[in-house]
């Protein structure tokens, strides 16, 4: 299987790992999650700069008010530093929360009792934990183990616990305590790993927040939280390509992964559902992978090295949760990720990802498959800086990117004056942001009956783009694609640094 090898160009010459690193570009994605370390319009600014394309905003906590403070204060930065960025709604779901109102360390003894109650007016502490699931005496039973993590899940046995059912009594749960840990934060997330939790997949308090506050800030993306327990987990693996055939995107979510997984199975499912995002053409965005830079300066080695797998497996992007929200250097966690990427990009081994996304396209190809593969293609042997697709749709540059080309994917979105969708070139452009190797640039809008772009000022736009970002030079070549009626082209040009 293609998607478990190790995609990396050979050889890799010791002299490229003494070399040092090269600042600049990368072509994975990352998601930063916005919040009380990082919502400032000083740390959203560096934030951008480091290589935020898209910014997370987690409603499983705080107001609707909090984080609208929070998003103006992200427009404000975007304008400052002239960077687009994509808001990702990020929904509660089904999840059940034990809410530390007074945010006090709790902490816990191995071989001690705790109650686990549904009555949310008592206050969290060592011997109680109120849970926001009126049902869970009624769905545990003896012996069923439960887990209860530091917000996001770490998965640190220092910072979560393992419990072991050993009553239930009318809405309350009695449990052994299996390990010592302190619970810090103001959140923490309750997994039960036998037991089936009947939620639906989108909550009454998610649709008011996607249909106010959603609707009111025109969000690009909205991430849907679903894993409740193991079962969750083999219906996800049983009906991947089903989901996948619906979703934009897939977000795989590691912390629930590694809890209803053993941990030597994470791998394969992380390796086998990013190749058949890859095959789709639609982006993969991994999470939890650079955790103790919540509180450290630099990752471990471990993670460093998962985050170069990631990109060799595939992914279009990295996640970022409790670095950027809570952790103590936001803006150091993304400048390491990208640096960590740009480091995999450079020696991965693009040829076997293209072979491998061609062979398995249905025959016949499109015409528009057959087009963009053709100007990956091209790209890769006229060693092409950079790949132009003028788009309106924003089609184009999906397709193209699909073929993962190894270099910056700069996509032109212009807007129709006859339009009748509710989005905009803006909006379209941000869209573009969460996959891998798309970069947007704003065109200007084209009249009804027009061909799909004007194509003279978009390819100046984007050479001038691509001038300024650094990744194109005087005389490096060009691979355009574009549709012109029902037709697909693809031609070279020489930027000639006019």
């Amino acid at each position: 299987m293609h998607g478990g090898q190790m995609l990396i160009e050979e050889p890799v010459r010791l002299a490229s790992v003494m070399a040092p690193s090269k600042p600049g570009f990368f072509l994975t994605k990352i998601v930063g999650t916005l919040g009380p370390k990082s919502r400032s319009i000083e740390v959203i600014e560096g934030c951008l700069l480091a290589g935020m394309s898209v910014a997370r905003f987690d409603f499983s906590w705080l107001s609707a008010d909090y984080h609208q403070e929070t998003l103006d204060n992200l427009k404000t930065a975007m304008k400052n530093v002239n960077k687009l960025c994509a808001v990702m709604l990020d929904t509660v779901g089904p999840e059940l929360q034990v809410h530390n109102t007074t945010g006090n360390p709790i902490e816990l003894k191995a071989d001690a009792h705790v109650l686990l109650t549904a009555d949310l007016s008592k206050i969290p502490s060592k011997e109680i934990l109120p849970i926001n699931f009126p049902d869970l005496a009624k769905v545990v039973k003896k012996g069923d183990t439960i887990f209860i993590g530091q917000y996001l899940f770490t998965g640190s046995e220092t910072t979560s616990i393992w419990l072991e059912v050993l009553e239930t009594v009318d809405q309350d749960v009695t449990c052994l305590v299996k390990n010592s840990a302190t619970l810090v934060g103001f959140i923490f997330i309750v997994h039960l790993c036998q037991a089936k939790i009947e939620l639906p997949t989108l909550t009454s308090y998610d649709k008011q927040v996607i249909s106010t506050w959603g609707s009111l800030n025109s969000v690009d993306l909205i991430s849907l939280s679903y894993t409740r327990g193991a079962d969750d987990v083999k219906e996800g693996l049983e009906n991947f390509d089903e989901i996948l055939q619906e979703a934009d995107g897939i977000i795989f979510s590691r912390g629930n992964l590694g809890i209803d997984l053993p941990p030597e199975k994470v791998f394969l499912f992380q390796k086998s559902a990013i190749r058949k995002c890859n095959i789709a053409g639609k982006p993969a965005i991994i999470t939890r992978v650079v955790d103790s830079m919540i509180d450290n300066l630099r990752p471990t080695r471990a993670e460093a090295t998962d985050v170069a797998n990631a990109v060799l497996d595939g992914t279009d992007g990295i996640l970022l949760g409790a670095e950027t929200l809570r952790g103590l250097y936001p803006i150091e966690s993304i400048s390491t990720v990208g640096r960590i990427c740009a480091e995999a990009e450079s020696v991965s081994n693009q040829s076997i990802q293209f072979k491998v996304i061609v062979k398995n396209v249905e025959e016949p190809m499109s015409h528009d498959e057959s087009v963009a593969s053709s100007a990956v293609r091209a790209a890769i042997k006229v060693k092409a800086a950079v790949i132009i697709v003028l788009t309106s749709s924003g089609k184009g540059a999906r397709l193209v990117a699909k073929y993962r080309p190894p270099v910056p994917v700069l996509a032109v979105v212009t807007s129709s004056q006859a339009s009748t969708t509710a989005l905009t070139g803006t909006a379209r452009a941000r869209q573009l942001l969460p996959v891998k190797g798309i970069f947007p640039v704003l065109g200007g809008s084209i009249r009804d009956g027009a061909t799909s772009t004007n194509e003279e000022p978009s390819l100046k736009l984007a050479i001038n783009f691509g001038t300024s970002a650094g990744i194109i030079k005087p005389y490096d070549r060009a691979v355009i694609f574009q549709k012109i009626g029902d037709s697909s082209i693809v031609k070279i040009i020489e930027c000639n640094g006019s």
